[in-house]
């Protein structure tokens, strides 16, 4: 046997040596190994010198085997032989078909997670990429895209990111991440990417392939940017909300550069009677009118929010106390030159601002508080005008916090008393009712009268809860057994919050029949200041009232005498007729004129009047000429403390009162 017999013997491949006519001259021990017949394999396909085949080929187990046939043609003294090639490739077959599967599954996760993949061969720098990813940069898969071209694509603000990020990761051989723009093939479209990777080193821990993943963020990265936008504008202005509003006012006071800015607190003058009168959905257009206003006055480089509600606020960086003020009239100048349009009008608006100025070490808290003494200032001083902080306007806001803190612990300790004023009917001599009036008797100096802590309580909610101490004590001593023998009636007076606290006229109701006192026998006193201010409210107040019997009275009317059209409107039982033209009244002039409208109005409309302030003895007669029906003052008789009038021992126990208070005035 020749070598080259006991080579082919020995080899896995199966050979076999076929004359023309496809007879078998010869075939190694492989063929035989392999079951293989000439006769049964597709040589037709096979041509010498061209491409193997692969053919299926059932075995013993039933499993399908593949064969790989190629074909040689050789010269054999003249007689043309081929000589087959036949591989049993079953094996390797199956390991490509798992790479093709691998790779196949890999594109379709790639795909569904929205996530291609790249590998970068350190050495030779090639970078690999993903068909996935190529599409995801809107190129065609299979495209050669090497790291300069790409680099030509990612945005330039991001190139440096991504390189140092690289550089570090291959210095530490530790995992890393970063997120990068990058604009498509027609250079105008922007993704966004957020890439992971790590890197993979060799023996020697040396760096030799980064493989790395990214993510197609733009639609989250979209949806992000429009909720941050959302989260820091307000909905209905669309200007900076308080919460970028501060943030800006952070920034600036922790900037610690030694410029100076301020801030403009702005609020929009009664704005609840223009919810009120006109509508909430008119209360918005204001708003929304008043922004762009305000935008287009304001000088560049200033940020302008809403900080809820009405009110609004302006950061004015490097704006010095004066210019901050001048800013700030501004602003109230142009809104009352530019008239809000509404279907068949324009609605005035007018503007209260305080302006503070920024000095070094000031919190956010510090300047939000100066500024809003500032605006309280513009308010008290009549509204539609800026004042700016000054250091004096702190020291009468601890005045007033102490006030309030003060009227509070005299609340809680039962030192707040109430006297009681006869009011006299003028033709018969006779007390239709007593006016009680709250008295401050802690026993602190200084005393403070009535005046001296009422108007600070009144801007506190603490109004609410004293308004309501009022009411349940009057009830609990018309409760009396001596003082409902006697048929004694009381007036006492609500301030402007209790009357729009929402229930309040349900409240008193309540507590007059829980105390089995009739309700004709209690009267509330509003002042007409509040009622022209608070017409819906106090035509809901009236009407629970008057349903139940008790009785609502208008106090100090004429005081701004703008009050007459609204008597038609609003259901009182009488009018009290304000100090200033009763004090006058029998010397002639304009008082008596005014005061005998008054009476024509009230009587024509069903009301009584009251006259206030008689405190001589002339003026009775003179204003029973003019027909009025009743008198108070220190002439008709001085006010007594209520357990005087009750003929009873000072009750230190409180009246048991729930919810929210108001105040009645002395």
């Amino acid at each position: 046997m020749t070598l080259a017999a006991v080579a082919a013997d020995v080899s896995c491949t199966a050979l076999l040596v076929l004359a023309p006519d496809g007879r078998c001259l010869w075939s190694n021990v492989a063929a035989g190994r392999l079951g293989v017949r000439p006769d049964e394999l597709p040589l037709a396909r096979v041509e010498p010198g061209g491409p193997a085949v692969e053919v299926p080929w059932p075995a013993a187990e039933q499993a399908t085997r593949w064969l790989q046939v190629c074909c040689h043609g050789v010269d054999s003294d003249g007689e043309p032989l081929r000589v087959y090639e036949v591989r049993d490739v079953s094996a390797e077959r199956r390991e490509r078909e798992r790479g093709r599967n691998h790779r196949w599954r890999l594109a379709r996760i790639e795909q569904l997670a929205k996530v291609g993949t790249w590998e970068w061969h350190v050495a030779t720098g090639e970078v690999v990429w993903s068909d996935v990813l190529l599409q995801m940069f809107g190129l065609p898969p299979g495209t050669t895209l090497d790291y300069p071209s790409y680099r030509q694509l990612v945005h330039p603000d991001d190139i440096g990111l991504i390189e140092r990020t690289l550089e570090s990761a291959l210095a530490t051989a530790s995992p890393f991440a970063y997120t990068h723009r990058m604009y498509l093939p027609d250079r105008a479209t922007i993704r966004v990417f957020e890439c992971y990777g790590e890197v993979v080193t060799d023996a020697t821990g040396a760096p030799e392939r980064v493989l790395g993943t990214a993510h197609d963020i733009t639609a989250m990265r979209r949806a992000q940017d429009e909720l941050t936008r959302l989260a820091e504008r307000d909905p209905l202005t669309d200007l900076p909300n308080r919460r970028a509003l501060l943030a800006r006012l952070d920034d600036l006071l922790a900037s610690g550069d030694g410029r100076s800015g301020a801030l403009l607190l702005i609020d929009i003058d009664n704005f609840k009677d223009i919810n009120d009168v006109h509508g909430h959905a008119v209360g918005d257009d204001v708003l929304r009118v008043l922004a762009r206003l305000l935008v287009r006055h304001l000088p560049a480089g200033t940020l302008l929010g809403r900080l809820g509600g009405d009110e609004f606020a302006v950061v004015l960086p490097e704006a010095t106390a004066g210019g901050a003020l001048a800013v700030a009239e501004g602003l109230c100048n142009a809104v009352i030159r530019s008239p809000v349009p509404l279907v068949d009008a324009g609605l005035r608006v007018t503007l209260s601002i305080g302006a503070a100025s920024l000095a070094p070490g000031d919190t956010r808290d510090v300047a939000l508080a100066h500024a809003d003494l500032a605006l309280y200032e513009a308010k008290n001083a009549g509204r539609n005008r800026a004042r700016l902080y000054l250091p004096e306007q702190y020291r009468h806001a601890v005045q007033r916090v102490n006030v309030v803190a003060r009227v509070r612990n005299a609340l809680d300790e039962r030192r707040m008393r109430l006297d009681a004023q006869p009011i006299i009917d003028l033709l018969t001599g006779e007390v239709v009712s007593h006016e009680l009036l709250i008295r401050l008797r802690d026993g602190r100096e200084p005393e403070l009268a009535p005046g001296d802590f009422l108007p600070t309580v009144e801007r506190d909610d603490l109004i609410r809860e004293l308004d309501r101490w009022v009411v349940a004590t009057a009830t609990a001593a018309l409760a009396d057994p001596a003082a409902a023998a006697a048929g004694t009636r009381f007036d006492v007076n609500i301030s402007a919050r209790s009357l729009e606290s929402p229930g309040f006229g349900d409240w008193v109701v309540g507590r007059l029949r829980a105390a089995g006192v009739e309700a004709r026998r209690l009267g509330l006193e509003v002042t007409e200041t509040a009622a022209i201010t608070n017409v819906a409210a106090v035509r809901n107040l009236a009407g629970t009232l008057r349903d139940a019997g008790c009785r609502l009275s208008l106090d100090d009317f004429g005081a701004g005498f703008g009050s007459f059209a609204y008597l038609k409107h609003l259901p009182f039982s009488t009018v009290k007729i304000a100090g200033d033209f009763v004090r006058q009244a029998d010397r002639g002039g304009a008082d008596p004129v005014l005061i005998d409208a008054v009476v024509r109005a009230a009587h024509g409309l069903g009301m009584r009047t009251v006259a206030e302030s008689v405190d001589r003895d002339a003026l009775v007669p003179a204003l029973r000429r003019l027909g009025v029906d009743a008198g108070q003052g220190y002439h008709l008789g001085r006010p007594v403390p209520l357990d005087v009038l009750l003929n009873r021992e000072p009750d230190d126990r409180p009246a048991v009162v729930d919810g929210a208070s108001r105040h009645p005035d002395c």
